[in-house]
């Protein structure tokens, strides 16, 4: 996002380059109320249009990503299911906020235990039959939970998983 909004015009802080500036969730929290985060505060606030087409643009060139990534037997089903929810009022919300929310699925870090959590594994678990959006929403929220399982004790991702759940539920409503 950031190299995408400096090629957009929006001038970004030098500490904005490279890996993420906060290691933790924590460092990120005790961060809330400094300069530097007031003034990235600022800068989102300005360019929510931008934000938006860089993600239009992620979901665009997900498709293609997700089919190169998936088994032979299963792009058929993805590109229906995923067409299928683009062809919805609401669907392109859908898909765009997903993508930009746990990713295509398309990587390896994308994954415990085998088992990925990202757009392409959304799409693969859903039906393919009945409306499109409650599919959608349905094979989030399991893949989501699938996640929470297959995540180490550790990262206490249970935590998440209600907030994760609302979030997918708005898919269909």
């Amino acid at each position: 996002l950031v190299v995408f909004l400096n090629a957009h015009g929006q001038k970004m802080p030098s500490w904005t380059g490279g890996h993420c500036p906060w290691f933790t969730r924590a460092e990120f929290q005790r961060d809330a109320d400094s300069p530097r985060m007031k003034e990235l505060r600022t800068i989102l606030a300005g360019s929510v249009g931008l934000q938006a087409r860089f993600a239009g643009q992620r979901l665009e060139q997900s498709l293609d990503k997700m089919l190169r990534s998936a088994p032979a037997l299963e792009q058929q089903k993805i590109r229906t299911n995923f067409n299928r929810v683009a062809a919805e009022p609401m669907g392109l919300y859908a898909l765009m906020d997903y993508v930009n929310f746990k990713g295509e699925g398309t990587s390896p870090t994308e994954r415990y235990n085998g088992k990925g959590w990202g757009l392409l594994q959304v799409l693969e678990h859903m039906k393919t039959s009945g409306p499109a959006l409650p599919a959608f929403a349905d094979a989030a929220a399991a893949v989501l939970t699938e996640r929470v399982q297959n995540s180490p004790t550790a990262r206490h991702e249970a935590q998440w998983l209600p907030g994760w759940k609302s979030r997918v539920a708005t898919y269909a409503q």
